[in-house]
């Protein structure tokens, strides 16, 4: 299938201007000017699309989702259903990394590898973290190292807990050791080899990621902290550990604008930080005794609703917003065909109306997912 979007305002994420977006399977090929006369003319099968009054975008990367659920903090009967496409795609995400969370006994590194690959098979790209909240970490291969040189898509480990009463308490040192073994697999395999760190309410906040960087020989940007606006104080620890290099995500929800903002405003490195969804992770709540007291599910809708939120209510730039779940991201987690409109770049494509910014049309590598504000392309089991 060739594709060639035309006329639409195009921000990279930067804002670019006004041009032509030419994709050829999976790729784009040109960004610029493009006779459209003269490719008609050459016989192939093409879709035009005009997007006049629109805006074009990278699609979302969204580093953070529970595919296969999460939770049952409450029991069986509250572990979270599975992930499926649709939900992903209507939400602008055309990339996620799968991983496990408090349960690593009912659910396993196997199942969510499968949930993966099946969800790249229907039509998005997929990677997946090795281990959950605990350490030593469940793996595939009983190795956090090996997973990621071995296994395409594991490309980091995570996501491992700490300050949280629900972590498995490690010491310093053995999540300094599990980080290595990330970083040396994913030195070994050309990945990122990331250690993503699920962070709790606890008092020690990012005390633990701040002395392996400052004891250990790891390289800041091998750690990657999520859940950072829990609290203020959390936030401030999170914005003197991105000045170290080190990258720190937000969990979207309905204050992200509010976040984004004061982290900028107190000297955060923007290039440093991102955003995620949770998506279908548990939302349990605790009392100060530690007893789960309500309960509730993550959607990754959260991710896009949020990041319009900061630009139409916040007042935040869309380039700079649109960083924050592309770029920035794709930079974290060294996906170099990601996060970007770039030529030979994998086609992984929004248009949204201007006014509204609603979702128009969805491309993930250079398979229409939504029409028209209309779902193409359902998972397997969809009705």
């Amino acid at each position: 299938m060739v594709t060639l979007i035309k006329n639409g305002e195009l921000y990279v994420p930067d804002y670019i201007g006004t041009k032509s977006v030419l994709i050829i399977g999976d790729k784009i090929i040109k960004i610029g000017d493009i006779n459209e006369e003269k490719l008609l003319g050459l016989g192939l099968d093409v879709q035009v699309i005009d997007a006049t009054g629109s805006i074009v975008l990278p699609g979302m990367i969204d580093p953070h989702v529970h595919l296969m659920g999460g939770g049952g903090e409450g029991g069986f009967a509250t572990r979270t259903p599975e992930m499926q496409l649709s939900e992903i795609t209507k939400s602008g995400i055309t990339t996620v990394v799968g991983c496990i969370g408090t349960d690593g006994t009912t659910r396993h590194m196997t199942t969510l590898l499968a949930k993966a690959r099946g969800l790249e098979e229907e039509g998005i790209t997929t990677y997946i973290y090795t281990g959950n909240y605990h350490v030593p970490t469940p793996t595939i291969t009983s190795s956090v190292k090996d997973d990621v040189i071995l296994i395409d898509k594991v490309i980091g480990a995570g996501e491992i807990a700490i300050s949280d009463s629900r972590s498995a308490q490690p010491s310093l040192h053995e999540i300094a050791k599990l980080a290595a073994e990330a970083r040396i697999g994913g030195l070994l395999s050309n990945k990122a080899g990331v250690t993503h760190f699920h962070v709790g309410i606890g008092k020690d906040r990012l005390s633990f990621l701040h002395r392996i960087l400052e004891d250990y020989e790891i390289p800041p940007s091998n750690i990657y902290a999520t859940h950072i606006t829990r609290s203020r104080e959390l936030l401030d620890d999170a914005i003197a550990l991105s000045n170290k290099g080190a990258f720190v995500d937000i969990t979207a929800d309905h204050e992200t604008g509010e976040w984004i903002t004061y982290f900028k405003e107190n000297g955060g490195n923007m290039e440093q930080l991102t955003i995620s969804s949770d998506g279908n992770g548990s939302l349990p709540k605790f009392n100060d005794e530690g007893q789960l007291v309500g309960y509730g599910v993550a959607s990754p809708q959260t991710l896009f609703s949020q990041v319009v939120s900061a630009i139409r209510e916040n007042r935040l730039a869309i380039s700079e917003v649109l960083s924050l779940v592309t770029r920035n991201t794709a930079n974290a987690l060294r996906l170099d065909q990601k996060g970007l409109l770039k030529e030979k770049s994998d086609a992984d494509i929004l248009i949204l109306d201007k006014e509204t910014l609603d979702i128009e049309h969805v491309f993930s590598r250079g398979k229409h997912m939504i029409r028209d504000k209309e779902v193409m392309v359902k998972g397997t089991f969809e009705k």
